[in-house]
């Protein structure tokens, strides 16, 4: 039953997006030391997000939206970001902030989560 509802896709779509996002961290902080290594990153969630979701409409004149398409992560791609001497981009203050901001949209859709099935949980009643 939740996994009809758009709020739980969005969160859905939000924690896969932290985990591919986590993975392409790691993978630069491991790469910090190989020369040439250039260092990516994915598309932040709001852009993904804003490309794919469409308001849907619930009734004539409302929002004149379509409904809501599914999310999809985005590939890697490189960080515009200055190389060291052996032509290496990782900076891992750097990756250490993205990380960081990776952990705050984990948490955020697990939250989201959490509150919606609290809802539906109060909405059913008691002994539900």
């Amino acid at each position: 039953m939740l996994e009809n509802l758009t709020v739980i896709k969005l969160a859905s779509a939000m924690a896969r997006h932290a985990g591919v996002r986590h993975s392409v961290i790691a993978e630069n902080v491991a790469n910090a030391d190989t020369p040439g290594y250039r260092a990516r990153d994915i598309e932040p969630f709001s852009a993904v997000v804003n490309e794919a979701f469409t308001a849907r409409a619930t009734r004539d004149g409302h929002l004149g939206g379509s409904g809501a398409s599914g999310v999809k992560t985005p590939p890697a791609a490189e960080i515009a970001f200055p190389a060291s001497p052996d032509g290496n981009t990782v900076s891992l203050a750097d990756q250490s902030r993205r990380a960081v901001a990776a952990t705050g949209q984990q948490k955020l859709a697990t939250t989201v989560y959490s509150k919606t099935a609290d809802i539906m949980r109060i909405a059913l009643g008691p002994g539900r």
